[in-house]
């Protein structure tokens, strides 16, 4: 079975802007949340109670979790591509759920494929969606995606939905994939595809994130983030030149000089938005951040965040009358970013891995 390359992409920011000003979903009333199946609230494993350990554990010091899958391309109609990795049972009726990874991710982020194993285990069928160029190989087109991206995961879903046409079919979107998830559900209210949705560690408010990952030690992510976004572009300058790719090259090349970036707004104003569309980095933001589209939900819906999130101001957080009345917030004092690590050092457990199977679970009942 196909397993794919390790390394995956950049994962916050790129991708082509339709016309991405903000909806009139079709509305129809949802009734609260019957009371599902709780489970006790996270505590983080003894050592982690640190935010940046929690966010940091899982991309440096978890055990790879390997998985037998499936890759299948979806070709879209402007003749780029996403590649879809499958697991799990392929029943016609068997619940489906989709994943969305966040910024530099990939199938194979830890998180991912974890969640992928979790969801096996339950007798549950589960495809990762790899954004484009995010697969182990450049995607075709200079503009590839951001945060604001629903219209790729519009298309995945209408593909799903065609392929399994009699399986309830959900999706759990971490960090971007969170946000892309969040805006598409907002966007196409109660004609979402989707039967349920989670959405972990969102960035709500982008332009907010972009100051919160500039301050204190946050700066690490942030100049990794800017080494692994320019690396992203230098690499598709790289593949398009050897194909000979005159009209994408030039369009990259336009650009300018990919030096001097420090920043999500200087990556933003002098990347983002001119590659997708945009006017500048506040365009992007405003038109693209999640937290303008959540009043116009229409799926039932469960939010995991963090307060001490090191990407996120407290201040980026909806307030509950924000929400639309089938929405969930589920606010832990602790977890950092995709972090949510408990158990032990020694035999560390996902908090993440149990609470939306679960939640899926009880959409079912």
């Amino acid at each position: 079975m196909h397993r794919p390359h390790r390394r995956g992409c950049h994962d916050d920011l790129l991708m082509a802007a339709p016309d991405l000003s903000i909806p009139t979903p079709r509305l129809a009333a949802l009734p609260p949340f019957s009371q599902p199946t709780h489970l006790p609230g996270f505590s983080p494993a003894p050592g982690l109670g640190n935010p940046h350990l929690q966010t940091l554990w899982g991309p440096l010091w978890r055990k790879t979790v390997h998985l037998d899958r499936r890759r299948e391309r979806l070709w879209l109609d402007d003749g780029d591509f996403l590649d879809l990795d499958w697991h799990g049972p392929h029943a016609a009726e068997t619940p489906l759920v989709l994943i969305l990874h966040g910024l530099t991710g990939s199938s194979n982020s830890p998180y991912v494929a974890g969640l992928q194993q979790a969801l096996g285990n339950q007798g549950w069928a589960s495809v990762a969606l790899n954004w484009r160029g995010c697969s182990g190989e450049p995607n075709l087109l200079a503009r590839s995606y951001h945060s604001g991206a629903s219209e790729d995961l519009a298309a995945t879903i209408a593909h799903l939905k065609a392929q399994r046409p009699l399986a309830p079919l959900y999706a759990v979107g971490y960090s971007l994939g969170g946000n892309v998830l969040l805006k598409h559900l907002g966007e196409s209210g109660q004609d979402s595809g989707l039967q349920g949705a989670v959405a972990v560690s969102v960035p709500f408010r982008l332009d907010q994130c972009a100051d919160r990952i500039g301050q204190g030690f946050s700066r690490i992510y942030q100049a990794h983030f800017m080494r692994e976004m320019v690396a992203y572009i230098k690499n598709k300058q790289r593949q398009f030149q050897h194909d000979g790719q005159i009209e994408g090259l030039a369009t990259l090349s336009d650009l300018g000089p990919l030096t001097g970036m420090r920043t999500f707004w200087d990556f933003d104003g002098r990347v983002t938005a001119p590659l997708h569309g945009f006017a500048d980095a506040q365009d992007y933001y405003r038109r693209a951040s999640s937290r303008y589209f959540l009043g116009a939900i229409r799926t039932p819906t469960l939010i995991i965040q963090a307060k001490d999130d090191p990407f996120v101001f407290p201040h980026s957080l909806p307030e509950p009358g924000e929400l639309a009345p089938g929405t969930q917030l589920e606010l832990q004092a602790k977890g950092g970013h995709v972090g949510f690590v408990d158990g032990s050092l020694g035999k560390p457990t996902y908090y993440l891995e149990r609470r939306i199977p679960q939640w899926l679970a009880d959409r079912r009942c």
